[in-house]
């Protein structure tokens, strides 16, 4: 059972808000994944992604975070510091786990959706390869977003990660709120082909995260 500390909580409301801020537009609902796999010598490596749906009546589809960019004229570069800054928080989270001493999750999948933010935790063991990556985005894809495969190389791709998966003994857990942000504008003036629309977006840092920076600063002098 997860044991949700006060400090658990209160990045949980971080990483709510870190992907209202970095999410353009009106949108109905979002899916995010992101995995952090410890390897030797305490490295790191995992990934995250996530898609969301725009509000509106026509040619509707879900929209991947990397290409927001190019689809809303962003500028990559910040649009993606952004980006790194809700992974580390998810990073965050996770470190957060093991100071409590929680079972530890290799993957997570949060949804949003009809005013509930809802997390799913999951302690496979992941490979960690290029191969399987691939293999297990298109299975989370059809999961989630009910995309089924393309083409025969994306139907072998849900087959491989289903006869290589490592499941966990731990069964999967779940936390499920409701929406306690009120979605707010965000970052940078963009322009999207789809709807005529343009938005002033800024980032705006809680005291932990200042304090967090400034830390970064100090240590790298």
């Amino acid at each position: 059972m997860l044991n949700n500390t006060k400090r658990i909580k209160e990045l949980y409301e971080e990483i709510q808000r870190r992907i209202f801020y970095i999410v353009p537009g009106k949108w109905d609902e979002l899916y995010l994944y992101a995995s952090i796999i410890e390897r030797l010598g305490k490295v790191q490596t995992g990934e995250m992604y996530f898609y969301f749906m725009p509000k509106g009546i026509l040619k509707r589809k879900f929209i991947n975070v990397y290409e927001v960019p190019s689809k809303y004229d962003i500028e990559e570069e910040e649009y993606l510091k952004l980006v790194e800054l809700l992974y580390e928080g998810i990073k965050e989270l996770r470190d957060e786990f093991i100071k409590s001493g929680q079972t530890v999750w290799s993957n997570m999948t949060i949804s949003i959706k009809s005013a509930r933010f809802k997390i799913e935790f999951n302690y496979d063991k992941l490979m960690g390869n290029q191969d399987s990556y691939y293999d297990h985005h298109i299975y989370w894809r059809q999961k989630y977003l009910h995309i089924e495969p393309h083409n025969k190389k994306e139907r072998q791709a849900i087959e491989e990660y289903l006869a290589n998966r490592k499941p966990s003994r731990k069964k999967d857990e779940e936390y499920d709120t409701g929406i306690y942000l009120k979605r707010k504008t965000n970052i940078v003036t963009y322009d999207t082909t789809d709807f005529k629309e343009s938005q002033k977006v800024e980032y705006i840092a809680t005291e932990h995260e200042k304090k967090k920076v400034k830390n970064q600063i100090l240590s790298n002098k």
